[in-house]
């Protein structure tokens, strides 16, 4: 027995040696982590199981019969963060470059599998070369295998991607399926065509950090969600997010004690929003003052600014907020905000997290670009999110709903629950000065003084049709409150919402405008 504990014992000190020790060093010199560094720091201590350890490739070809390591450039298993069940892979660098052939893309399907059956989060951290070319069509196979359960688990369980690393070719679209993306500055990217193939085909000079680092795709694409500094930042913000979410969708999401007074009032809130109606505000203040100890964790910062997505708290419980930012752009919705906040839309519905909706926005965004890039379908995208979402959902308008965008943004035609406005908010067709030509065009031109007729008759229209009690009158408006109030009605609405039960007509899927 003494013999066969030290041969084990062996095995498993090769197999936590990955690549070797001059591997190791040489990821440690580019600011990356090891694999089984990333995991341990990842969960609880003591608590990770690893699984196929001893797993090696099958590869005959170009000599690999003699190039074998345990493990396969892949580490894989579960264990705990804060207590709760999650299921982890992490690719390992120090082997074949991280390299996907048939035994490592199997070893991450195994733990997708029995994360599924569980009901638990998956979590990927990826650093590798691409597809094994050694192994030919079974590493692209591989791949296929783990694009599949990527699918299914889509919408079950939260899956995380971590890009510590490359990821480039047909690996990039596992983490583009998934739920979150976080990326690290200056070690990660990720591209479908590297620069050299990029340069041979279009003559196009470009870097890897150009072309697919941390931040163009954070600020430029939205491919990702987050950018952090180093792998250390990483891991931690991946603890984070999970806090928010449940474990599977049939759960709710965890709960945490509160502090924060339920019926505290901020008259701060009353001089946000300006009295102007052209001024612009940021809404975060608004929502840091109503959220449970100011705490917003937002998601998709860098992209597509006027329109702000993340998670909070109201007395404890976990609520996903989407609000336009008049500090950009007016507040108006443009295609990358409208594709933005309806995947985080359907997010929040796939995973009973109720949405908190902060309205200011005077229409989608004219111009050519937008009308031939396809702003009719893509602002679809959000109007299709909110009608679909059977989640609690609770809006407040702050300022103005115009148009459209009132309707698309969570209003009560589209199955918003409690609707809120404020004294201050704008509700119409459009805002005055332009409704004004329009209807009054003839009186304007007849008129002594036309610029002096517009504004008289532009004021007329604000008071009358520009305001919440038209809305309100109908019905479409539950409550006009005072913004010092809005934490208060907010929570007890949410609390009022927490027994509810909506659902879809029966049907395969629906068929999103794309």
């Amino acid at each position: 027995m003494k013999e066969k504990i030290s041969l084990l014992e062996q095995k498993e000190k090769e197999a936590e040696s990955g690549g070797g020790l001059d591997k190791i060093q040489k990821q440690h010199e580019m600011g990356k982590l090891t694999a089984r560094e990333r995991i341990n720091l990842l969960l609880d201590k003591g608590t990770f199981v690893e699984l196929d350890k001893f797993a090696v490739h099958r590869c005959t070809d170009f000599n690999m019969d003699k190039k074998k390591f345990l493990g396969d450039g892949v580490v894989t298993g579960y264990g705990k963060i804060d207590g709760r069940q999650v299921f982890v892979f992490a690719q390992d660098f120090t082997v074949f470059g991280g390299s996907l052939g048939m035994t490592h893309a199997r070893k991450i399907c195994k733990i997708m599998d029995l994360a599924m059956q569980v009901g638990a989060p998956i979590i990927g951290l990826n650093d590798s070369g691409g597809a094994r070319i050694q192994e030919g069509v079974e590493s692209l196979g591989g791949y296929g295998e783990i694009f599949l359960r990527n699918v299914l688990c889509s919408g079950v369980i939260p899956q995380i991607s971590a890009i510590m690393g490359p990821c480039a070719g047909g690996a990039v679209y596992s983490p583009a399926i998934t739920d979150f993306i976080i990326m690290v500055k200056n070690t990660s990217y990720m591209f479908i065509t590297g620069p050299d193939v990029i340069k041979a085909v279009t003559h196009e000079e470009v870097n890897r950090e150009e072309l697919g680092g941390a931040m163009v795709h954070n600020s430029r694409s939205g491919v990702a969600h987050f950018a952090t500094e180093n792998d250390r930042e990483c891991i931690l913000l991946i603890r984070e997010l999970l806090s928010f979410l449940p474990s599977n969708n049939m759960e709710d999401p965890p709960r945490a004690e509160c502090s924060d007074p339920v019926d505290r009032r901020d008259m701060k809130l009353r001089e946000i929003v300006p009295e102007n109606p052209n001024k612009p505000y940021d809404i975060k203040d608004v929502i840091t003052r109503v959220v449970d100890d100011g705490y917003f964790f937002e998601v998709q910062e860098h992209f597509a600014k006027n329109i702000v997505i993340g998670f909070a708290r109201l007395n404890g419980r976990v609520v996903g907020i989407v609000g336009n930012q008049p500090n950009v752009l007016a507040g108006c919705l443009d295609i990358n905000a409208s594709v933005k906040a309806a995947r985080f839309v359907r997010f929040c519905d796939c995973f009973n997290i109720p949405i908190l909706t902060f309205v200011d926005v005077p229409g989608f965004l004219p111009g050519t670009a937008q009308e031939w890039d396809g702003i009719i379908k893509h602002g679809a995208k959000l109007l299709y999110a909110y009608c679909e979402a059977t989640v609690p959902r609770v809006t407040v308008i702050t300022r103005k709903a115009y148009g459209g965008a009132y309707d698309v943004m969570s209003s009560k035609h589209i199955r918003g629950d409690i609707n809120f406005a404020y004294p201050t908010a704008e509700i119409a067709v459009m805002g005055p000065e332009g409704a004004v030509n329009i209807i009054a065009r003839k009186e304007i031109e007849q008129a002594e003084d036309p610029e002096a007729e517009r504004a008289r008759l532009a004021t007329e229209y604000r008071n009358t049709f520009a305001n919440p009690y038209r809305a309100a009158e109908l019905g479409y408006i539950d409550e006009i409150i005072r913004p010092e109030d809005t934490r208060p009605r907010v929570i007890a609405a949410f609390e009022m919402l927490e027994g509810k039960r909506q659902t879809l007509p029966p049907k395969k899927h629906g068929n999103i405008p794309l």
